[in-house]
């Protein structure tokens, strides 16, 4: 009997805000790979998590929410990368959340039809629909939504399901050799994610409208003797923003920049050492310049 055939490719996860793809990515891939808050809109970039089993490997695409309005240029970048992600994309997975189909769930999966990419109904947070009967009911009217190739319910934050999931991507994999090294997690730099998880840490501990003005900056990043150096700036676009991300007495930012440290130290398992500052950019969300020196294809 012949070696099975390996099989890689790419598949593109997406679905409105705050349907979990972010935490669906990290619990596939075994790591942390795109921060999570219970915030909209945390994702702002495509992020590209891999994982590698013994007959296949899947590239997983996490993307920004899909908008049905976007009238920042940050916000026509973030449309930009999710939609782009379907392009070369083998596969895709709508997530929707159980029990509530929005419109726009409807606004991505007409994205994906006209993508002519297979998709898989992925219907995430299960664990939270109480009867588990009224689970079934959701399931029908969602298969009635559009033509998917399947139907997977899990429970991203829980775990459930995702072995399931995980076999029926690999049926529509095509064959060929690893996409990336077998060891790799992401295609992410040092840096991205260094970002990323302190932006992290200042959502989850800012309220309001604060959190979608800011964005964070790795100005430097220098390893020496098993210590990451890093010197980040945290942009805002307001003066009064300033004073609520540093803090009375400068112990919010100073609370932020352990809670980060620790992690990242837990992630890279080195020793960080974090110098972060806070500046103001007016109106930064809307400068192509600056989107693009953080990482954003900001096209006006």
């Amino acid at each position: 009997m012949g070696k099975k055939a390996f099989r890689s490719g790419i598949v593109a996860i997406l679905g409105r805000p705050n349907v979990g793809k972010s935490t669906l990515i990290n619990a596939l891939v075994g790591q942390k790979i795109s921060i999570v808050t219970s915030k909209p809109q945390t994702t702002r970039h495509a992020i590209v998590g891999i994982f590698t089993d013994s007959d296949y490997q899947a590239v997983l695409v996490d993307t920004p929410g899909l908008l049905p309005r976007a009238g920042k240029l940050i916000n026509r970048s973030m449309n930009q990368a999710a939609a782009g992600s379907l392009a070369g994309a083998d596969l895709s997975l709508l997530l929707v959340e159980a029990g509530h189909w929005q419109a726009g769930d409807n606004h991505v999966l007409e994205r994906i039809r006209r993508s002519r990419v297979p998709c898989i109904l992925t219907i995430n947070k299960v664990d939270r629909v109480r009867p588990k009967a009224g689970l079934l009911p959701y399931i029908e009217e969602s298969a009635a939504r559009g033509d998917f190739v399947e139907i997977v319910p899990v429970s991203a934050l829980k775990g459930s399901n995702l072995d399931r999931l995980k076999q029926q991507i690999l049926q529509y994999l095509p064959e060929g050799e690893c996409i990336y090294p077998a060891g790799e997690t992401t295609d992410r730099s040092m840096e991205f994610r260094v970002a990323e998880l302190l932006r992290e840490k200042l959502m989850q501990s800012l309220k309001d409208e604060v959190p979608y003005g800011l964005c964070v900056e790795i100005e430097e990043l220098v390893e020496r003797d098993g210590l990451a150096l890093v010197d980040a700036v945290i942009w805002v676009d307001r003066e009064s923003h300033k004073g609520i991300v540093v803090g009375r007495g400068g112990l919010r930012l100073k609370s932020v920049g352990r809670a980060a440290r620790l992690e990242l130290q837990k992630l890279f398992n080195r020793k960080f050492y974090l110098e972060t500052r806070v500046k103001v950019k007016r109106n930064w969300s809307n400068d192509a310049a600056l989107l693009r020196q953080l990482g954003y294809d900001a096209r006006a």
